[in-house]
């Protein structure tokens, strides 16, 4: 087991304007099950292929514990990776699959026996060692490239995109034992995934990136209730956050006919750094409620409702400063609207999200 470290780490693909990975300083705790998430494009898996090897380093470092790896070769780096695509040898067995890189360092026969039966115990993979891939589900051949890991006893997992070729009840079912399994194994892992759900489920901490920069770090929760900027605001939730930018006057944020009351100190951070008469206010669908018009409500002219059987998703849209700006609101199915009809909607107090109308940031 191992720390990981990346100081300042930077990668530039040629040719292009801007680094892949941008001084990427990140610090992975002993054990740590640790998510990278974020879009399509934004360095994720860029920055996992640095740590494994695959990709150079055009400045700055990286460390497992305190070895300094930056340029060292795959091999020599104590890691086993587990892609998206599986990349199961076909002609092989399940056995020898999972026993093959142990042959390549010439472990004794009986090591690798023990190894390989073991981790095929953990992975419930025992009745179908004797089987070649192609007999396999998707799930099954996952568990196989993960035992293929597992056996050969690293210091760091990493794990790009593994269940995105999943159905979704699968994925869900995958996610629940990988994260089961970590925590048996105690072993560091670095995880890459694009589905924000799987991050705030399986990961002790969850690092957001955006462009390559590294948007804020920390557990699933801190980044669901105190967001750093907007993206992370945005991105973190299903469904997304409610974020429109708003007129600001000494009472808060004016949404139409309502107004949501801000602090005097969130007022005057707004105010600072050409916020220009604006701010950036976010709420939850679920961090609102459904009113009567005489409490004082936005009206939201409902477009869709989402029946979840325990609750309900409500999409619509309002007029604000003679723009429809859409809304989604989680209520309980028993107070569900019809298409169509309007509603009024009320943020709860202190559940709002506030934000620099320019920069982005949390105020």
């Amino acid at each position: 087991m191992a720390t990981v470290t990346y100081a300042k780490a930077t990668r530039i693909y040629p040719g292009t304007p801007r680094p892949a990975v941008d001084h990427l300083d990140l610090e992975i705790g002993d054990g740590e099950f640790l998510v990278l998430v974020g879009p399509s494009g934004c360095g994720k898996s860029t920055s996992l292929r640095m740590l494994a090897g695959l990709e150079d380093v055009d400045d700055g470092s990286i460390f497992i514990d305190t070895r300094d790896v930056t340029h060292l070769p795959p091999k020599a780096r104590d890691i086993a990776m587990v892609f998206q695509n599986y990349a199961l040898y076909p002609h092989m067995t399940v056995y020898e699959n999972m026993a093959f890189a142990l042959k390549l360092r010439k472990t004794s026969k009986s090591e690798i026996d023990r190894r390989v039966k073991e981790a095929a115990a953990l992975l419930q993979l025992e009745e179908y060692l004797g089987r070649k891939p192609k007999a396999l589900s998707g799930g099954q051949r996952q568990r196989v490239a993960m035992g293929r890991a597992i056996v050969r006893e690293p210091q760091v997992f990493l794990m790009d995109e593994p269940l995105s070729n999943l159905d979704a009840k699968l994925r869900v079912q995958t996610r629940t034992q990988i994260a089961t399994l970590q925590a048996k194994l105690g072993v560091t892992t670095v995880y890459v995934t694009h589905d924000q759900v799987e991050a705030m489920t399986m990961g002790h901490r969850v690092a957001v990136m955006l462009d390559g920069v590294l948007q804020q770090v920390d557990t699933p929760r801190e980044l669901y209730d105190s967001p750093a900027n907007v993206f992370v605001a945005g991105f973190m939730g299903s469904p997304a956050m409610n974020i429109k930018t708003v007129p600001l006057t000494d009472a808060g944020a004016v949404f139409a006919d309502l107004t949501v009351p801000l602090t005097r100190e969130q007022i005057a951070a707004a105010q600072a750094d050409g916020g220009n008469g604006k701010v950036t206010v976010g709420f939850r669908p679920e961090d609102c409620d459904l009113v009567a018009q005489s409490e004082g409500g936005l009206a939201l002219v409902v477009e869709l409702v989402e029946d979840l059987g325990s609750d309900a998703n409500v999409y619509g849209h309002a007029t604000i400063d003679g723009v429809s700006e859409r809304f989604v609101v989680r209520t309980d199915r028993r107070n569900m609207p019809n298409m169509g009809e309007t509603v009024y909607v009320r943020p709860r107090t202190g559940r709002n999200h506030a934000f620099h109308a320019g920069t982005g940031t949390r105020i």
